[in-house]
């Protein structure tokens, strides 16, 4: 199988989840960056052993992207709330 940069968007997409279900439970969401980060970094290593077109090649570059695709996960949700908060506001 050919996942290329696809498997990329599959760490932030999952981070993105373990973020939501952060924010559902009763911990701090302070906390949510940081859990985003290291999930994302553990779900990047695995991807190296699993994945063959995975874009890293040791631990820790593969570290490195999971830990960037947990943080773009956390900046995502966040772009869409700043974006929607002032239509929020206006109606």
């Amino acid at each position: 199988m050919d996942f290329g940069i696809a498997g990329v968007a599959a760490i932030t997409v999952i981070t993105y989840i373990v973020g939501m279900a952060v924010r559902a439970g009763k911990m701090d969401r302070k906390w949510i960056p940081i859990i985003c980060a290291a999930s994302g970094a553990v779900l990047g290593i695995a991807g190296m052993f699993v994945m063959p077109d995975f874009p890293a090649q040791d631990v820790i570059s593969a570290a490195a992207v999971g830990i960037v695709s947990g943080l773009a996960a956390t900046g995502a949700d966040q772009a869409v709330k700043q974006m929607t908060c002032g239509k929020e506001k206006e109606e």
